[in-house]
């Protein structure tokens, strides 16, 4: 029987022709269109691929699901024209012609052979999701394609991205864009936004049992992660009528319960509650209505604490547009969001692509391998965290000096692991396969405190675990060190703490002092743990998971470890290091000999014969974070300086910031003495300006800026250069005889002049002496006989004797 038509079926002509003239498009298809279902058997009937027909799924359970689908077309069981590989399973024969792979597969694919002899054709799914291996595997196809095999098709296939940058990557490839067959969507907003205080699952739990009051067909439910599946499950599970099934469904669930959830409910109906695993890459039968909790998890890498962290955001507009969709595949449908119409303004338009927030240190590695870190990325990965991917390779041994992969770094490469857990398992052997293993997955056993070695002694007895296990994890963790110990080669036997401290050289903990349990990591990060863990007493310990809090990592994941296994394992990077340095808590210069590994004193010691120039490079220090001990001197001695600068003399710039930043220049040599907060209050800064300014431009500033006025009395007079202008003040009779307005600057800068009466009162500020003489002085004058008769004032000031002495009684 013929299959249903599809809407990518009216433009499979169009594509058909495009790839057979430019061997390489952009399909651009809205979810439900059929592009995973048709275009392979498309191409495979067309006869345009001479090879095998290899198409990328984001996921195992969409590869399976999708290999499946293609087989049932052709009344075949997957394994024959149609096959799957995904990590630890293969089911491919000598007649596939097509091949879903997930996406790490085709990467390995590339790296064992890059001319991919025998593949014709590779297609990206979903390439939207901007996985990072997608990415990659896009990547390294083009280098491929450019270099070795102008006949290799490619064909990125996309349900919301922008199709022109990816076209435009791929130097101009043409875009052939396919309608929908989505049915028309209800989509109903709350009338007001949820109260910050509410949790997301009771919200979830109550909009579902609406839903399911309110429409017939079966419920798709979006949540950011298995624990807030857990909750809901647990909230809905007493109260949905009979009848209506309650299905969970994430990535770390096993094969079997995933296929219960995406299959045909047998009787009645399903609540479906799911991750974003459910948004594109799988049909879920019989769904008519979403409930969209508006929450996404995603990945953050940080580069400077070299650890990622799940962070909890909205979704974004294409993201709930996905989701929306998932009701209309089969009928009209309902889409109930918990968040305002008001609300929708605010997402982003897509989410971020991985490779912009991920762990680099896969990708670095896999470059490596290929010889070049310079593809044609659709979006280059950051500097920053590329770098420090790098750094961490090199650590381990992978890289050498000059960042070219090593044997050891091939080998790595090799393992279907992160380069951490492969770089263990190839220095502690088979015997490590279950812990690389159980550091690959998930928890198992949540709630049972940090210690990572119960769990492995869950995997050989559960019985034995504290709280009961995740026997599905379980089972997953033996299988995967099953497969693993088979790759790994034979080593001497490592106790777990010293083959974990192996994967994470940067986190092995020291305790630091006090009650509270918390570590310094050997890579210069924080980490504390919950008071009331076992492992809390312990001083050396490796952490294998953190929360990657960025002030101070949570630690979920750890094992005691001694030091003399830290010393057995990194002795060579033990080393002595002299220590001067200013320690804030003590305020005062601190001189001592560490015994260090990474961020970790291991030992230490006073050092006695600490050199001068070392404790007064660590005093500069103090000086930073007390700030520089002005004086009034020095203070206007600054401001002379910068006034003689801002007219456009030549001087060395004497700003706070640029104080600061040159100290080494000027301030160094004077802190031969300087230990402690009081030495450097007591520090007297004019000197050391003096010498930052130098003699020459010392005299220069002297001569054109001085830092006193010398009166027609020959008294000099403090000038003030704090405010607005450089201001004196005197009495009025000591200025008698004055004819010109005193000034300072290369550009002759009137002096503001405050002239006093006998009493020390203002009775005149100007900055125009002569026009003050031939104007207001006649006023002040007659005001001030009366006041001060024992004063002289003559009529004409300019003509008269400076003086500071009173008339004779009885003259």
């Amino acid at each position: 029987m013929a299959p249903a038509p599809l809407p990518i079926d009216s433009v499979l002509p169009d594509l058909l022709a495009v790839l057979r003239r430019a061997g390489q498009a952009v399909l651009q298809a809205p979810p439900g269109a059929g592009k995973t279902t048709r275009v392979p058997l498309a191409l495979l009937e067309a006869g345009l691929v001479g090879g095998r027909i290899v198409m990328l799924e984001p996921r195992r359970l969409a590869a399976r699901a999708a290999a499946e689908r293609l087989a049932e077309q052709l009344g075949e069981a997957p394994g024959q024209t149609v096959g799957y590989r995904i990590r630890g399973e293969s089911k491919v024969g000598p007649a596939t012609r097509i091949e879903v792979v997930t996406e790490g597969i085709l990467t390995r694919m590339l790296q064992a052979d890059a001319e991919l002899t025998g593949v014709g054709a590779v297609l990206f799914d979903e390439f939207h999701e901007r996985s990072l291996n997608a990415d990659l595997g896009l990547a390294l196809c083009l280098e491929v394609r450019a270099a070795l095999r102008e006949d290799l098709m490619l064909l990125p296939m996309s349900a919301t991205l922008d199709a022109a940058p990816v076209a435009e990557l791929m130097g101009g490839a043409p875009v052939i864009t396919a309608e929908g067959r989505a049915f028309p969507v209800d989509v109903r907003h709350l009338p007001r936004p949820l109260d910050k205080r509410a949790r997301l699952e009771q919200a979830v739990a109550e909009q579902v049992m609406d839903a399911v009051a309110e429409t017939d067909g079966s419920v798709l439910v979006f949540l950011p992660g298995e624990g807030e599946i857990r909750r809901t499950e647990a909230l809905l599970a007493p109260r949905l009528p009979e009848g209506v099934a309650l299905r969970p469904l994430f990535g770390a669930m096993p094969f079997k319960a995933q296929r219960a959830a995406i299959a045909p409910a047998r009787e009645g109906r399903k609540v479906v509650l799911a991750t974003s695993i459910a948004e594109t890459s799988l049909t879920i039968e019989g769904i008519t209505c979403v409930v969209d909790g508006g929450k996404a998890r995603r990945a953050r890498f940080d580069p400077g604490s070299g650890m990622s962290r799940l962070v909890t955001e909205r979704v974004t507009r294409a993201e709930a547009t996905q989701r929306a969709g998932r009701a209309g595949r089969v009928a009209p449908g309902i889409c109930y969001r918990l968040w305002t119409r008001g609300e929708e303004g605010g997402l982003a338009a897509f989410p971020p692509a991985e490779i912009e927030a991920a762990d680099l240190t896969g990708l670095a590695l896999e470059l490596a391998l290929w010889g070049s870190d310079t593809l044609p990325f659709l979006t280059p990965p950051p500097e920053g965290a590329l770098a420090e991917a790098k750094a961490l390779l090199a650590d381990l041994g992978a890289l050498d000096a000059a960042g070219r992969i090593t044997e050891h770094g091939r080998a790595m490469a090799a393992l279907p692991l992160h380069p951490r857990l492969a770089h263990m398992l190839i220095r502690a052997g088979r015997g490590a396969a279950p812990l690389a293993a159980l550091m690959a997955e998930r928890d198992p056993m949540r709630g049972a405190g940090a210690d990572l070695s119960l769990r492995l002694a869950a995997l050989r007895d559960p019985k034995s675990a504290p709280v009961a296990p995740d026997r599905g994890a379980l089972e997953r963790i033996r299988s995967e060190a099953k497969r693993l110990s088979r790759m790994a080669p034979t080593a001497d036997a490592l106790p777990a703490a010293e083959a974990a401290a192996l994967a994470y050289p940067d986190r092995i903990g020291l305790r630091r002092p006090g009650d509270a349990p918390r570590w310094l990591l050997s890579g210069g990060k924080g980490a504390v743990m919950d008071e009331a863990d076992p492992l809390a007493g312990h001083r050396l310990i490796v952490a294998t998971d953190l929360d990657g809090d960025m002030r101070e990592a949570r630690i979920r994941l750890a094992l005691p470890l001694s030091e003399s296994a830290v010393r057995e394992l990194y002795g060579d990077r033990i080393q002595w290091v002299d220590v001067a340095e200013w320690s804030k808590r003590d305020r005062r210069v601190v001189a001592r000999q560490q015994e260090r590994l990474g961020a970790l004193v291991l030992s230490d010691r006073i050092w006695r014969d600490a050199p001068p120039d070392a404790l007064a490079i660590a005093a500069l220090e103090g000086v930073r974070q007390l700030g520089l001990p002005w004086s009034d001197p020095a203070r206007r001695l600054q401001a002379r300086a910068l006034l003689y600068r801002s007219e456009g003399g030549e001087i060395a710039d004497l700003a706070d910031e640029a104080l600061l930043a040159e100290a080494e220049t000027w301030l160094l040599p004077f802190l031969g003495s300087v230990r402690t907060a009081e030495d450097i209050r007591a520090l007297d800064l004019v000197e050391p300006l003096k010498a930052r300014i130098g003699w020459d431009a010392q005299q220069r500033l002297d001569r054109e800026v001085p830092g006193a006025f010398s009166t027609p009395l020959g008294r000099r007079v403090p000038i003030d250069y704090a405010g607005e202008a450089p201001e004196i003040s005197l009495r009025v009779q000591e200025m008698f005889g004055q004819t010109t307005h005193p000034t300072v600057g290369p550009r002759h800068l009137p002096l503001r002049v405050t002239l006093l009466s006998p009493a020390g009162r203002p009775v005149q500020t100007t900055m125009d002496l002569p026009g003050f003489w031939s104007s207001s002085y006649a006023d002040v004058r007659k005001d001030m006989r009366a006041r001060y008769p024992r004063h002289p004032w003559p009529e004409d000031p300019t003509q008269a004797d400076p003086t500071l002495r009173a008339k004779r009684r009885g003259t």
